[in-house]
């Protein structure tokens, strides 16, 4: 059983830097850049979260494997966006937590061969460090930089494997 995982301000805080390298500049030139690293990288699979970066990606021909999404931009209640998938899962996260129902999604998303959508009521923010820590080695998670900064690029290797794990151990449990 995974207890569920509330934030810290100090954490909230420190969640602001990227977790990996932040790729920034104008969304064609960011999309050539991803694409250019999954030719030469060939990761193992391919994590979304954020709607606008599901969106984008599936816009640019790079359809990922793991799709995470709130049905939110910026906060605010947005359409269902276009991405679709074999698999889709509907989960109740809370803004803030990681809960064990939406953990157990992202991890069965990760071994499973399928393309999967997970739909979050709630917020998904948190739900990158879980596709970190699950998803296997040489694999990406993508996620945006609020505000409108950039896309967010992770490559799961121990190094970030082990961040993400020591992020999550110094969440509060419930």
């Amino acid at each position: 059983m995974i207890n569920i995982r509330h934030l810290t301000p100090r954490l909230r805080k420190e969640l602001k830097k990227p977790l990996g390298i932040l790729l920034n500049g104008p969304k064609k030139e960011i999309m050539k850049i991803l694409k250019t690293m999954v030719e030469q990288d060939k990761p193992a699979k391919i994590a979304s979260v954020g709607d606008q970066t599901t969106q984008d990606l599936t816009d640019h021909s790079l359809p990922p494997d793991i799709l995470i999404v709130d049905n939110k931009i910026m906060r605010q209640k947005i359409p269902p966006i276009s991405a679709t998938a074999e698999l889709v899962v509907n989960v109740k996260n809370p803004a803030g937590t990681i809960t064990e129902e939406a953990w157990l999604a992202v991890e069965k998303a990760a071994r499973n061969p399928e393309r999967t959508k997970i739909i979050v009521e709630g917020e998904e923010d948190l739900l990158a460090l879980v596709a970190i820590l699950t998803l296997p080695e040489n694999s990406l998670v993508l996620y945006g930089q609020p505000p409108n900064k950039g896309i967010v690029v992770v490559k799961t290797n121990s190094k970030n494997k082990t961040r993400a794990q020591e992020i999550i151990a110094e969440m509060t449990e419930e």
